[in-house]
């Protein structure tokens, strides 16, 4: 009997233990050619901003670019890489038109680059395959 009061307190414990939080974490960046690695005269300009749902964890985001040198190749979010550092593809992220938007499910290791200011998004054209525009996600406030 005694056994069965202490694992009932143990569930009650358990129970009343607090649980993990969820958040939405808004990330922005404007998106310039001297933000490229190495950095190039593009007169291109654009923003991305990115909400991430720490407990879906969805990525959404929602971008603009004009004054590009030709249209959009490829477009994605690269990491893990601090500022002025370059990576892999992380999460692709179609940019064919501006507005772009679209939505990814993170892993917890994309996830920990994105929240620790190491993902920066691309957006690619044929004059600069290496990247026209970059911008390092930073989390606002």
């Amino acid at each position: 009997m005694m056994h069965a009061v202490r694992a009932g307190l143990a569930g009650l414990v358990l129970l009343a233990a607090p649980a993990a939080r969820a958040e939405t974490l808004t990330f922005a960046s404007p998106l310039t050619g001297a933000s490229e690695v190495p950095p190039n005269t593009s007169p291109g300009k654009g923003e991305i901003k990115a909400q991430y749902d720490t407990a879906t964890k969805t990525l959404t985001w929602l971008g603009t670019y004009a004054g590009l040198t030709g249209p959009v190749t490829a477009s994605h979010f690269h990491g893990p890489a601090e500022p002025g550092k370059n990576a892999g593809v992380m999460v692709p992220a179609p940019a064919g038109e501006s507005p772009f938007s679209g939505t990814a499910t993170l892993t917890d290791a994309q996830a920990a680059e994105l929240t620790g200011g190491r993902v920066y998004f691309n957006v690619h054209t044929a004059a600069h395959p290496g990247g026209e525009l970059r911008g390092q996600m930073v989390k606002a406030p």
